[in-house]
């Protein structure tokens, strides 16, 4: 029987509500916080991009932040909100001073939007505003206003101070990673070269804008110093490594566009006419941009931005009277960089010798890439290494899916994942063995190999990130020795060759319980000693104790509970100073005897668990 559709079914909810039963339209998505993107980051920074914006307009140096457990806070030092709009600027849909562009000209922060949604989705906002000797302060509790003080006078310099702690029931137990919050923060002030940001303490500041950046985040070194370029509303810096690929750092009003948009597809074409232009040679393109790493930063009056989370920009031009975003952006190469080749010589130099090595390597891999291509197409026909789901991330549309895939080595466990996987959504590669340690090896020895060929096939990622087809990769092997094996090196050829995959936070490692704990009428699933104690505890002693020894051992039935909405994934990061090339020496190259050393010193010694 099908529902009644009448009158009654129409409904309006308010402002808060809203926002609360629909938190992906205003933050992309909740999450517990293990990855970047995850909506208590969102939250964080949707009250920063309101400090920044203070302080692109030229107002308030610096900008304090404490987060202390799972309660934020945020003090900053510029004009202050009139008081007496503090409500209607916390508690109003489309109510702010952004839309009035001479008050905050390129600004990130346009729809009104933001600081509602971290006040409706959080069990406590309290904001202050300090101007001109007075304070007003009002506190609230899921956007419900639980006091509204009257002015008050006051000795603070002006500013505001924002107090939040996001809501426990639709975020979960969540926590923050503090590398998450500080590349945030770093970011910021790479953007604003002289701003102060304190997290906790610890003082993040930058006195060369995006040159910093790329030193603190460039996957190895440059060929060449980085070319730092600055005009009116736009900054550049780039240099050409010996990695794979091409690494982007795009923003737009401050804020880090990490999909892109107009403004970096304008750059990647510009930088290619520049160089051809200048050379006087017509180039392909990949060569050119070929192991190139770059930051671009613009202001833009008004952006249009592709989501209210400001990851891609969509605006085609600069301002209501400005030039296109694609003519501004390859008028300052043509100019800033053509004259900057012109004046060094000896980088022009470089520079040449990296295209023309890149257009050997390119014409050498085109026979290998298309048999590797053949192989895949032809594998794919007669075995089950891919077990494909019906959706695919697909990172060049802007597609949030939610997509995974799991490589697993042995039957059993992939026919275990396979049989309680959802099939719209998560796919399973099953590995032979374990791969290739291709620490040291070339491209093409990869692309011959033809487990890592099938790989990139499953993946999509040949010739590019830029059609990736799950969001997540997850590595999920058995929790021994031979698994951790397998997991490095997975992790050394996504290193090697594919660096972007962890540097966006697409790779994972699946975390499956150690235990199962139950009585006739209670099942706990333990992911460590501490858990399997407390379980028992719980249970009495007459409760059945089991230790799972691999992955294999875990039936479908059980499986669906660790893959599914509760899934416990383990990002794969680069940490700040972590350089991949010595990072790949250590771990995997010939220095046997200090890796021996390392883990003597490094190991330790557990008591035997129960069976």
């Amino acid at each position: 029987m099908s529902a009644v559709y009448s009158e009654d079914a129409i409904k309006t909810l308010d402002w808060k509500q809203h926002i609360r039963l629909r938190p992906g339209m205003y933050i992309g998505k909740l999450g517990d916080g293990s990855s970047r993107d995850d909506g208590i980051y969102i939250l964080l920074k949707e009250v920063l991009d309101n400090s920044i914006d203070e302080y692109m307009m030229g107002n308030g140096k610096q900008i304090e932040i404490t987060i202390n457990d799972r309660e934020v806070s945020v003090r900053d030092h510029g004009r202050g909100i009139p008081l007496g709009k503090l409500v209607d600027v916390t508690s109003k849909m489309n109510t702010g001073a952004k839309y009035d562009s001479n008050v905050f000209k390129k600004s990130v922060g346009l729809n009104g939007v933001g600081i509602k949604a971290v006040n409706a989705l959080s069990t406590k906002f309290s904001i202050k505003s300090f101007r001109e000797g007075q304070v007003k302060t009002v506190n609230y509790s899921c956007g419900l206003v639980l006091e509204d003080f009257a002015i008050e006078n006051c000795e603070e310099t002006n500013g505001v101070l924002t107090v939040f702690r996001p809501d426990e029931e639709l975020f979960g137990n969540y926590h923050y990673r503090s590398e998450y919050v500080e590349t945030l923060l770093r970011n910021y002030t790479f953007l604003n070269a002289g701003l102060v940001i304190t997290l906790n303490g610890q003082r993040f500041i930058s006195k060369n804008g995006l040159r910093d950046l790329l030193d603190e985040y460039m996957s190895g070194p440059g060929l060449y110093p980085v070319i730092h370029l600055k005009d009116e509303d736009i900054e550049l810096a780039m240099t050409h490594g010996n990695q794979y690929g091409e690494e982007y750092y795009s923003f737009v009003n401050g804020q880090h566009t990490t999909q892109g948009g107009t403004h970096l597809t304008a750059f990647r074409e510009a930088i290619v006419k520049t160089i051809r232009e200048f050379y006087g040679k017509n180039f392909d393109a990949a060569d050119i941009r070929s192991a190139i790493c770059a930051a671009i930063a613009i202001k833009v009056e008004e952006p249009v931005f592709e989501s209210q989370t400001k990851t891609k920009l969509g605006s085609k031009d600069i301002g209501p009277k400005g030039p296109s975003v694609t003519k501004f952006i390859t008028d300052f190469l043509k100019k800033h960089l053509d004259n900057f080749l012109h004046k060094n010589s000896e980088i022009a130099e470089i520079l040449l010798h990296r295209i023309q090595d890149s257009e050997r390597e390119r014409k050498a891999m085109s026979g290998i890439k298309k048999l590797a291509k053949d192989r895949a197409k032809k594998a794919s026909l007669h075995n089950k290494k891919l077990r494909d789901c019906r959706a695919h991330y697909n990172t060049s549309h802007d597609r949030k899916l939610e997509t995974s895939i799991f490589i697993t080595e042995g039957d059993s466990a992939s026919g275990s994942i396979t049989k309680s996987r959802d099939v719209n959504t998560q796919a399973v590669f099953s590995l032979k063995g374990k791969p290739l340690n291709c620490y040291g090896l070339s491209k093409k020895i990869v692309y011959e190999n033809e487990e890592f060929s099938l790989l990139q096939a499953a993946l999509n990622i040949e010739d590019d990130m830029e059609n990736l087809r799950y969001n997540n990769v997850i590595i999920a092997t058995d929790a021994d020795v031979d698994g951790m094996h397998i997991r490095l090196l997975l992790i050394t050829f996504f290193l090697q060759f594919f660096p972007d995959l962890i540097k966006d936070n697409h790779l994972f490692i699946l975390d499956t319980p150690l235990f199962r704990v139950r009585n006739k009428k209670k099942t706990f699933y333990c992911y460590s000693e501490e858990e399997r104690i407390a379980a028992m505890k719980e249970l009495g002693a007459n409760s059945e104790i089991t230790r799972f020894k691999g992955l294999g051992e875990i039936s479908p039935n059980e499986f669906k509970y660790f893959i599914g909405k509760d899934i416990r994934l383990d990002p794969v990061n680069i940490k700040k100073g972590d350089s991949i090339s010595d990072l790949l020496s250590f771990y995997m190259g010939k220095n046997t005897p200090d890796r021996q050393q390392f883990i003597i010193e490094n190991l330790r010694i557990e008591e035997d668990l129960p069976e």
